[in-house]
């Protein structure tokens, strides 16, 4: 009878250790920092709508948490041509090089890739009845915009990017 109450108490504190180390690791994770020439360790942020609403602007709180889109040829970036990388406006992670940015014609801030495939997540959007992929920051799960299949070469890709959802650091 001893054994098996050992046993069971056993059981439970181990898988008790296990899970809570699970969870600890879920919060990190890594990204390509383009400052540190590599990938480095940062803890995924994770906030309620009303902790966002308390520190982002409107305009970019309607984008990011709201998936909202800007109008065409309206945002800071559309048109925008200095070197440097583009990051979360919400939580600062690298998403887009300057170097990758072309002019599609949409209005809106094109890529042909993000800095890394870590640093972007997607997601399934039927919004509008239409089908799109979702472009999403890995680490906030901000909203971005979308991306489509007609970009040019080398990726074919066109990350069709909001403004608002992005802050602009330049590189020398």
């Amino acid at each position: 009878m001893k054994k098996a109450a050992f046993l069971t108490l056993f059981l439970a504190f181990f898988l008790t250790v296990r899970a809570s180390g699970e969870e600890g690791k879920e919060k990190k994770m890594k990204v390509y920092s383009v400052e540190e020439r590599g990938y480095v360790e940062v803890e995924r942020v994770e906030k309620s709508e009303s902790e966002w609403r308390k520190i982002l602007p409107p305009e970019v709180f309607r984008i990011v948490r709201e998936k909202g889109t800007e109008r065409a040829f309206t945002g800071k970036y559309w048109n925008h041509h200095d070197k440097g990388v583009y990051r979360c406006a919400a939580c600062g992670t690298d998403l887009f090089l300057s170097d990758d940015k072309y002019d599609s014609g949409t209005g809106w801030p094109s890529f042909v890739r993000p800095v890394a495939p870590e640093n972007v997540s997607f997601a399934e959007d039927r919004s509008f009845f239409m089908v799109r992929t979702e472009v999403l920051c890995a680490r906030c799960g901000a909203h971005l915009g979308h991306v489509f299949d007609d970009g040019p070469p080398p990726t074919g890709k066109r990350y069709c990017i909001n403004s608002a959802a992005l802050t602009f650091f330049p590189l020398k």
